[in-house]
């Protein structure tokens, strides 16, 4: 299996694993559902309907795990499962 394929794989199995902690609730704005994941500051998303919003919070996931490893942050690891980047493997824009 190609390294690409790899990891692809274990950023699809982080992704699963953070979306059994999301956690949704019914707010009173004009897009009442929240979903938001716990234990990673700053994922969450609202939208009209419960589906929409897990779909944008899949997004915002995704983003969340670009942008720290673009940034060389370190990804906390969530029920066992996690991402890693050498340090040899840079992102370019």
């Amino acid at each position: 299996m190609e390294l690409s394929n790899i990891g692809i794989i274990l950023i699809s199995n982080y992704i699963q694993a953070a979306l059994n902690h999301a956690k949704y609730d019914i707010i009173d704005d004009e897009e009442p559902y929240y979903g938001e994941i716990p234990p990673l500051q700053g994922v969450w998303a609202s939208a009209k309907t419960l589906e929409k919003c897990r779909e944008i919070l899949i997004e915002v996931l995704e983003g969340w795990i670009i942008l720290r490893i673009r940034n060389n942050q370190s990804i906390p690891s969530i029920d066992g499962v996690e991402i890693t980047v050498p340090r040899e493997i840079s992102v370019s824009e």
